[in-house]
């Protein structure tokens, strides 16, 4: 629980590293915690998970099934965004790429191409020992000098 609640705590703290184990803890409870709110949305607004509608189903219904789910997607962004940008600084790049990334992902065809790419750089391990960003993350004690010397 402390990797998937730890970007929460650092809500905001666009600087720094962060390890794969935190992002990615990160981002399974972001999944649980957008599936059982999306459950709870279907239950709510009368319609099936096939998109059968059961009864009678307004749009204000539909919408208020689905607005804690909205609410809590509303909520995840900015601490998204900043755990992305720390492990962007993990692997010694800048957070700016995590910008260029999701524009360039919604162009049609490069866009998977470019989904690709930000996927396997947020699997890649970061840099060993210091770098501009900071400390590394695993071992924050280790200096790459003494390892070589």
């Amino acid at each position: 629980m402390h990797w998937m609640l730890l970007p929460l705590r650092r809500y905001a703290d666009f600087s720094g590293r962060s390890r794969r184990m935190e992002f990615w803890m990160f981002s399974l409870f972001v999944s649980i915690i957008g599936l059982l709110l999306a459950m709870i949305g279907f239950a709510m607004s009368n319609i099936s998970f096939t998109g059968d509608i059961v009864g009678d189903v307004s749009a204000s219904s539909a919408f208020a099934g689905f607005l804690p789910l909205i609410l809590f997607y509303i909520a995840i962004f900015v601490p998204s965004v900043a755990v992305q940008v720390r492990r962007f600084h993990d692997r010694d790049m800048s957070g700016w790429w995590v910008l260029g990334f999701s524009i360039l992902s919604n162009i049609p065809v490069v866009g998977l191409f470019i989904s690709v790419a930000w996927f396997v750089l947020l699997v890649l391990p970061g840099t060993y020992g210091d770098n501009r960003f900071g400390p590394d993350p695993k071992n924050p004690h280790l200096d790459i000098d003494q390892v070589f010397s």
